[in-house]
């Protein structure tokens, strides 16, 4: 290792071993794991360790209880596979019991089955354990020895290799495998606790998900018994994978689904619902759990609660999801449930009193249930359940106990609800409540996007702009918002001091005005003073934010407007592409460049049409749009954006150029080389900035020098340059590690050395 590198690399496992230090992001540690890679090539692990301890003590640190990122879990767990990859490296790491030496360890043994029985004579392994190689045959002999081990740490350690097994591998000696430790698996479940139950349904799904192996009777006779013998919550993730299995026996599935639903219908039952609610388990088959028992725990009814709830919500909208699909409890379910939590039911029985007691104020159960309701509108419902479901909505955006994150959650669902598309016969339609529920909602929007919690004025704003996206232009929404205080509210958030709230302001009234919802208030205090109109204030946003989100906020707003012909734009829009891009060109944020880019990217596609394979445009055409091009400077913008210090600013501006020369109409054959207009000062001015001399302007472009330029580059070059990673420029360890540690303030700055 470089003597260099070896300085730096303690301070770097400090760092990474630090929960409180911002880590790198995936790009770095994927470098750093290559570096790893290369280092261990070329010489031993073992001295590496030796020579290093920092390594060893990071691995050792990442075990115990904190808040670590997963990406730095993950990075550990691959670190440690790298060094246990070498035998006596492994050696050297077994002081250490832990779950990264033992995943290594398990992933060597599927690699040396994999590589004993496949390749050319793989046709000719017998199915049979006993007839496979030595070596084969003692893996196999030791997990057997596993799966009978009374000790729960060998047991899972088996079940972990053999999902790797049947997840990563897909020969036949597979099914070997499985025809010789399926009974060992299966006898797991007659030990009371079952041991690692967690391992054991992570295995079921793997075999299951396996073409040569899912025809198996017994593998689904073992996934029902495992069904029947493992507690709600430990069978949860294997009934909802079962689900979203292709083929899967019925009545299987009906069991499956039966496991999931079973928490919901406790809470049915435990808050004594209305007669004639149909049951959520009708027809459900298998050994139930009885209604009568409740999680022990607060924790544990939580848990429950909060996986059934995030397994229907990703079951919902599968083609495969069971059918006829209980729409009508599951809402009745997840609002009982949201009253439990806000204090709104009245259960009168023991168990309803007990749910009230462990769920009220919790917000994670909220969130899970605010989420699924959210799904559930897909489907709507019954009259009386819709109008209980904008009900407990609309207490929740009204109550002052509500957290931010589930305020969040309940402008979202209602969203989804409002935005509902036409009910099937049957259902009650939608858009009266949506009507009867606009005016109470406009009042709740107009308090919290007063609230002293920026979270809770984004939020806010978030809702307004989508529900303004899809229901601006009608009539009922147009009046109910324009009698409000709400179109003037975000305009005032303009000036929040929340970047975020800026923000999301921004777009807030971008939408407004494009549906011509954002009127000049008209109260008589300010009529002496002239209103700025909504353009003039997002310019002013623009040019003088000092955070990038609003400014980024405003050229996406600015770009949508040019495309869909907002008014003030559509009266000059010359004007109004020169000043946004006079803007954006010195912008020091690379995203506000690239939306730059993007708008200039549609000026070009309103004069010359669209982007894709298509014709060169006619000669008039393309010679009125390349003087309008001069005149609003695009082509100063994008000829220093292809040397931006930004790749994706780069990038954009090749795109840019490549699409107009794709438009521009080939050099006539007959024209003589001296008729060539003269382009000696642009391509000076273009090595110039290349050089990093970004002083000197282009000045004053004629159209013909502009199109010679175009053609004399090689575009494509740079554009296949571009789109390597950043590695082909600098590849230095020493440059990745001081990088690495300057972001965390570790090195001072003029140690970093930006690769």
């Amino acid at each position: 290792m470089d003597p260099e590198c070896a300085r730096l690399l303690p301070a770097l496992c400090d760092v990474l071993a630090d929960p409180r230090q911002p880590v790198a992001d995936d790009a770095c540690l994927e470098k750093l794991l290559d570096w790893f890679k290369a280092v261990t090539e070329a010489g031993s692990s073992l001295l590496l360790l030796q020579d290093h301890p920092c390594l060893v003590e990071l691995l050792f640190h990442v075990l115990k209880p904190q808040d670590l990122s997963s990406r730095i879990l993950s990075f550990a767990l691959r670190l440690a596979g790298i060094f246990a990859a070498q035998e006596n490296c492994f050696q050297y790491l077994q002081g250490d019991p832990s779950l990264f030496v033992a995943s290594a360890a398990g992933q060597l043994l599927v690699r040396v089955l994999d590589l004993a029985l496949c390749g050319p004579a793989e046709g000719r392994i017998s199915l049979q354990a006993w007839d496979w190689p030595a070596c084969a045959r003692k893996i196999v002999c030791h997990l057997e020895d596993c799966l009978r081990s009374k000790a729960t740490p060998r047991v899972m350690q088996a079940l972990h290799v053999l999902t790797t097994a049947f997840g990563h591998c897909h020969g036949l000696w597979t099914q070997g495998l499985w025809v010789q430790l399926s009974p060992l698996v299966a006898r797991l479940l007659e030990k009371d606790p079952v041991p690692a139950p967690h391992a054991l349904v992570d295995l079921l799904l793997s075999v299951a998900r396996s073409s040569m192996l899912s025809s198996d009777p017994g593998l689904w006779e073992t996934a029902a018994q495992t069904l029947s013998h493992l507690s709600p919550t430990q069978a949860g993730p294997l009934a909802a994978g079962i689900l979203k299995l292709q083929d899967c026996p019925q009545a299987l599935r009906i069991q499956a689904f039966g496991v999931l639903l079973q928490p919901l219908a406790f809470v049915l039952e435990a808050t004594a619902q209305a007669p004639g609610m149909p049951g959520l388990l009708e027809g459900a088959a298998g050994d139930l759990m009885a209604m009568d028992t409740l999680p022990p725990s607060k924790s544990a009814c939580v848990g429950l609660l909060c996986s059934a709830l995030a397994h229907l919500e990703l079951l919902q909208p599968l083609p495969q999801r069971p059918s006829p699909w209980p729409q009508a409890p599951l809402l009745a379910a997840v609002v009982a449930i949201l009253r439990l939590c806000n204090g709104s039911a009245a259960p009168s029985s023991e168990a309803g009193g007990r749910l009230c007691a462990m769920l009220g104020g919790c917000v994670r159960v909220q969130r899970a249930a605010l989420d699924f309701l959210g799904v559930l509108s897909q489907g709507l419902g019954p009259q009386e359940l819709v109008t209980q479901v904008f009900a407990i909505l609309l207490e929740y955006l009204v109550s002052p106990d509500s957290s931010p994150t589930v305020l969040k959650k309940a402008f979202q669902a209602t969203l989804r609800w409002l935005l509902s598309s036409a009910a099937p016969p049957g259902c009650c339609d939608l858009e009266p409540y949506a009507q009867l529920v606009l005016g109470e909602l406009l009042s709740v929007l107009r308090k919290r996007l007063c609230s002293p919690c920026w979270e809770v004025r984004d939020s806010g704003l978030e809702f307004l702009t989508q529900m303004t996206r899809h229901r601006g232009g009608q009539a009922g929404f147009r009046q109910a918002l324009l009698a409000s205080e709400v179109p003037e509210l975000t305009r005032q958030l303009l000036q929040d001091p929340e970047s975020y709230v800026r923000a999301s302001a921004v777009a807030a009234v971008g939408q407004l005005s494009s549906w011509g919802l954002l009127a000049a208030p008209s109260s008589p205090e300010h009529a002496a003073t002239p209103q700025k109109t909504p353009l003039e204030e997002l310019l002013l946003v623009l040019t003088t934010d000092s955070e990038g989100f609003p400014r980024r906020a405003v050229m996406r707003v600015f770009t949508e407007w040019l495309r869909d012909g907002y008014a003030d734009v559509a009266e000059d829009p010359e004007r109004f592409v020169a000043r946004v891009l006079q803007a954006a060109s010195g912008d020091l944020d690379w995203e506000v460049r690239v939306q730059g880019l993007e708008l200039a990217l549609a000026f070009l596609e309103q004069l010359l049409g669209p982007c894709g394979p298509s014709a060169a445009a006619p000669p008039g055409a393309l010679a009125q749009a390349l003087q309008a091009l001069c005149r609003v400077q695009l082509f100063e913008f994008a000829f220093r954006s292809l040397f931006d210090c930004d790749r994706p600013v780069a990038q954009k501006s090749c795109d840019l150029l490549l699409f107009l020369r794709a438009k521009a109409t080939p050099p006539s054959n007959s024209q003589e080389v001296g008729d060539g207009p003269d382009v000696t000062s642009v391509e000076a001015a273009l090595r110039r900035w290349q050089a990093g001399e970004q002083g000197q302007p282009l000045g004053e472009l004629a159209p013909e020098a502009v199109l010679a330029v175009l053609r004399s580059m090689d575009l494509e070059a740079l554009q296949d340059t571009l789109a390597e990673s950043s590695d082909h420029v600098e590849r230095s360890p020493q440059s990745l590690l001081q990088d690495m540690l300057a972001t965390v303030g570790v090195l001072g700055d003029n140690e970093a050395d930006c690769y």
